[in-house]
C-alpha cells in the first residue's frame, strides 16, 4: 500500500476506513458521490432529495462497513445501498400522499420560469422525462437507471438486483418501450 489515498484502490480503502480511518472513507465518499447522486437523481427526480439521499447512502455505508465484502466492487455495494435508500423514499412518499393528500407527480411537472423560451422548452422536456422515469414501476426503473443512466452492463446490474442478465436486457427494453409511450402521450 502507497499510504496516499487517491491512488488506492477501493478495496485498500474501504479496509482502511472499516479500521477507522475518516480519511480513507473521505476518499471513497469523493470518488464515488457524483455517480451515487445521479443514480439516485434520476430515481427520485428530485435533486434536493437526491442530495439527502445521497448523504444517507454514505451514512450507511460508513456504519455498514463492517457489511462490505472487499472481494465484490465497491460501486456495486454502495448503488445497493443507495437502491435501498430510494425504495425506502418510494415507500414514505407513498405513505405521506395516502395520509395527507400530497400534491400528485402531475402538479410537480410544473417548469420553472425561465428568461430563454428555448432554455424553459428544455427545462420542461428534462422535467417530463424526469418524471417519466421516477413514474416507471420499480422492476422497469431500476435496470433503466443502472445501465442507461449509470453505465452498468447487464451483468453487473444484474448482480446488484440479484436477476439474469437476459432479464435486465428485457427490462430496459421495456423501461424505454414505456418512456416512448409516456413522453409521445404528454
Amino acid at each position: 500500500m502507497t499510504g496516499g489515498l487517491p491512488e488506492d484502490d477501493d478495496g485498500a480503502l474501504a479496509a482502511r476506513a472499516r479500521a477507522g480511518d475518516e480519511q480513507a472513507f473521505g476518499a471513497l465518499m469523493r470518488r464515488h458521490k457524483e455517480r451515487v447522486y445521479r443514480f439516485v437523481r434520476a430515481y427520485v427526480a428530485d435533486a434536493e432529495e437526491a442530495y439527502d439521499l445521497t448523504q444517507e447512502t454514505f451514512a450507511a455505508a460508513w456504519n455498514g462497513l463492517s457489511r462490505y465484502d472487499p472481494n465484490r466492487p465497491l460501486a456495486a455495494w454502495l448503488k445497493r445501498i443507495a437502491l435501498n435508500k430510494c425504495r425506502d423514499w418510494s415507500r414514505r412518499r407513498a405513505v405521506r400522499r395516502f395520509f395527507f393528500a400530497a400534491e400528485s407527480i402531475d402538479a410537480l411537472a410544473e417548469a420553472p420560469t425561465a428568461a430563454d423560451a428555448s432554455e424553459e422548452r428544455l427545462e420542461v422536456n428534462l422535467r417530463r422525462l424526469d418524471l417519466a422515469i421516477a413514474a416507471l414501476p420499480l422492476g422497469l426503473k431500476e435496470p433503466l437507471l443502472l445501465t442507461a443512466i449509470d453505465g452498468m452492463s447487464h451483468q453487473d446490474a444484474a448482480k446488484v438486483l440479484n436477476l439474469t442478465a437476459k432479464a435486465i436486457e428485457s427490462r430496459v427494453y421495456r423501461a424505454k418501450a414505456a418512456l416512448a409511450r409516456a413522453l409521445a402521450n404528454d
